[in-house]
């Protein structure tokens, strides 16, 4: 039988849209007050969802302190009060938050293996929110 955990962490980060390859008009027209040259923050919110078979012993899907400690190490460490900008994570990429997304997913996936990871969600402002990956999406 197979279960599924949920929990929430919070950091906060800030980042600038913008890609080099783009004139300045170009940033504005597509990221608009997001290209803003001094950045801007947010306090993400990120729901990570792992499953499995709930271990009869324990009752649970996977240790909570061993994901707590994974997640604080693997993300909260690395982005909090931090601009996204510089890490090279984002190097190459425009620090959006579906990239911050899938890499929080790619970060957990190579460094918790107690249960499978199903998901990632980062909840942006009360308005936006993204996940990676997505199942079921009718294409």
């Amino acid at each position: 039988m197979r279960a599924y955990f949920s929990r929430r962490y919070r950091l906060s980060a800030s980042h600038r849209l913008h890609t080099d390859s783009f004139s300045e008009e170009q940033n504005r027209a597509i990221y608009g007050k997001c290209n803003n040259p001094h950045g801007h923050g947010h306090n993400y919110v990120i729901e990570v969802t792992v499953g499995g078979p709930v271990h009869e012993e324990t009752g649970m899907v996977c240790d909570m302190v061993h994901l707590d400690a994974c997640v604080r190490k693997e993300v909260v460490e690395r982005f909090d009060h931090t601009n996204l900008n510089l890490d090279p994570l984002f190097q190459d990429r425009v620090p959006t938050t579906e990239n911050l997304c899938m890499k929080v997913y790619q970060l957990l996936v190579a460094a918790f293996d107690e249960a499978e990871l199903v998901r990632v969600r980062i909840e942006e402002t009360s308005n936006n929110s993204f996940e990676y990956p997505v199942s079921g999406v009718l294409r």
